[in-house]
């Protein structure tokens, strides 16, 4: 199989970010990477462009890191709660999932990418529950939000007992 050794001028993901010096299958580099111009063919003049490279990533993590940062602080300070229908016993129709999270946190102001909201399941009860959002690698906010019926909660009458099923005795001539 041949490979091509290629100098990366954009963040791609799985491989790696500007100034990355990565070995890959020729069919990727020829038929993607090169086209797209997130990569070039690694020559001696494109190693002079390191430097300039690097340089350019590091500004860009840390603008990154920075704003990341910003955003944790602006998630911090919004508190969500939703009101859902349910019926006897508090039972809820539907769930919460992620999407009705970011619809939420655009309506408060706050812009994030949906995919950034890790709910592992969706929030099927009553309460109080907890979701991770994952700004950047080194920046991660832990945001609580309440769910709450928005009809009093009605508690489901328990069952009457059923009397007691009546008895006939037969009835013989006695001989």
């Amino acid at each position: 199989m041949a490979h091509h050794e290629v100098l990366l001028l954009k963040p791609v993901a799985g491989l790696g970010g500007e100034g990355d010096q990565v070995r890959v299958r020729a069919g990727y580099a020829r038929n993607f990477l090169l086209p797209q111009k997130a990569a070039v063919a690694l020559t001696q003049s494109n190693r002079k462009r390191v430097e300039s490279l690097k340089k350019r990533r590091s500004e860009r993590e840390a603008s990154e890191l920075s704003g990341a940062q910003e955003l944790a602080k602006k998630i911090a300070k919004v508190s969500l709660a939703f009101a859902v229908k349910t019926g006897e016993g508090g039972k809820m129709f539907g769930a919460i999932t992620a999407a009705d999270l970011h619809t939420k946190f655009v309506e408060a102001g706050v812009e994030i990418d949906k995919k950034k909201i890790h709910l592992h399941t969706p929030v099927k009860t009553l309460g109080k529950h907890e979701v991770s959002i994952k700004l950047h690698s080194e920046v991660s906010v832990e945001i609580s939000f309440d769910v709450v019926s928005e009809n009093p909660i009605e508690v489901a009458p328990a069952p009457e007992a059923a009397p007691a099923p009546k008895t006939y005795k037969s009835k013989k001539k006695a001989e």
